[in-house]
């Protein structure tokens, strides 16, 4: 059999690629629909932190990623190849409408192989906490960013890369079964392994039409998506279908006030946790802090503190969900977090000795900060790393490069005196 495409026939190369994409596809979308499900499962508040539900998804996400990225390689291949060789000619090219059509799917179809796994891959790029990809080279892309709305947007149209190439796989099956169960001619059997007689097609010359059709269709489809991520960040999340066990980036200030001494203005209550070998950060939109503060002149004490933390209002992503459940924060049991401590003032800096309540569980815990006094108006900040095992959160999870156990703690906060 030829290596190369004739008039008639596709040689052997045109043949290899064809089957082997196909079957690249396949396995790819299996595990990619395996690995959403599990996903689903995982990111629910139900979840009971089964270390093995977890490496399970992280393995087939990983496996969905390395061979999507093989597909693309495979893909670029493809079009390459095909772009050097002479097309067979259609064996009935009188049938105008159906003859345009057939070439309007070929052209989708070879975008759908190039955009899907392109906007998959530029998506993980974007995210952290992420299945790695199975290769040396890196988890990230040049010029894509960490981003949250960037990763909303690229996984928005994965999601509509994927269903167009679905739809365009369907349609090229349905058109190869029509020749062989009704036309009842050669078509198919041009492409499949061996070497056979073939009739030789009418002459006929290939326009580019329907290629511009097919790149005014993806054109259609990418706009489509990008409404769908605008529309989707407008409204706090989207779900497309699969999705990585990843959590995203959130940060949020709250206004909190107390019966203290001191009125917080503004301020953030943030955490962060490695997942996967990756830092995944998040914060608390709702905490308040009553503060009692009387700077001494000499080191010593200085006042109290006290925090109340609303949990549910914790913003982790992906996984905010996840967290609120009974393995891990079991907000239906435990709603808030307190934190309750002396301040100190030391020869350098300051510091608040006190516990740490999360769940049923209390746990001596000291922050170190800064504070800035500027007359009336205070500018804070610390840093506090706590075990997550401490507080019986994610018990189940006992593997630490699936999850960390250290479980970084940041505040910042500005504040204002209102008596004595």
């Amino acid at each position: 059999m030829p290596l190369n495409n004739s008039s008639s026939s596709y040689g052997s190369v045109t043949k290899t690629f064809h089957w082997l994409t196909a079957l690249l596809l396949i396995s790819t979308f299996i595990l990619g629909l395996i690995a959403s499900d599990l996903s689903h499962e995982i990111l629910s508040a139900s979840f009971d932190g089964s270390q093995a539900t977890l490496d399970r998804a992280v393995l087939l996400f990983s496996l969905h990623k390395t061979l999507g990225l093989v597909t693309f390689l495979v893909a670029l291949a493809r079009i390459f190849w095909a772009l050097r060789q002479p097309k067979p000619g259609l064996l009935h090219p009188e049938n105008k409408p159906e003859a345009l059509a057939a070439e309007v799917v070929h052209w989708l179809l070879y975008g759908a192989l190039v955009a899907t796994p392109l906007t998959g891959w530029i998506h993980h790029a974007a995210t952290t906490g992420f299945a790695p990809i199975w290769w040396s080279f890196g988890q990230d892309l040049p010029f894509v960013p960490k981003s949250e709305s960037f990763a909303e947007l690229f996984g928005t149209l994965h999601w509509i890369s994927t269903q167009t190439l679905q739809i365009t796989v369907l349609l090229h099956v349905a058109g190869a079964l029509k020749h062989v169960v009704i036309d009842r001619d050669a078509t198919l059997r041009r492409m499949l392994p061996g070497a056979r007689d073939l009739p030789t097609p009418p002459a006929q010359t290939h326009s580019a039409a329907p290629a511009v059709i097919a790149l005014v269709i993806w054109g259609a489809v990418f706009a489509s998506g990008t409404m769908i991520a605008q529309q989707s960040n407008s409204h706090g999340g989207h779900d497309h279908g699969a999705q990585d066990v990843s959590a995203t980036t959130g940060a949020a200030d709250t206004d909190s006030q107390g019966a203290g001494n001191w009125q917080v203005e503004s301020g953030s209550l943030g955490l962060t946790i490695q997942q996967m070998g990756s830092g995944v950060s998040g914060s608390f939109a709702n905490w308040n802090a009553d503060i009692q503060f009387d700077n001494p002149a000499a080191p010593g004490p200085a006042g109290t503190v006290a925090v109340e933390i609303d949990i549910a209002s914790l913003n982790l992503g992906t996984v905010s969900d996840q967290a609120m459940g009974a393995d891990y924060f079991d907000i239906a049991t435990y709603p808030s977090a307190r934190f309750k401590a002396e301040i100190v003032k030391l020869a350098e800096g300051y510091q608040a000795v006190g516990t740490l309540t999360i769940r049923d569980k209390t746990h001596p815990l000291t922050l170190p900060f800064t504070l800035n006094l500027d007359g009336e108006h205070a500018e804070m900040r610390g840093q506090v790393t706590v075990n997550r095992m401490d507080f019986d959160i994610g018990l189940g999870t006992q593997d630490a490069g699936t999850l960390g156990f250290e479980v970084v703690i940041d505040i910042t906060l500005t504040a204002k005196q209102t008596g004595n």
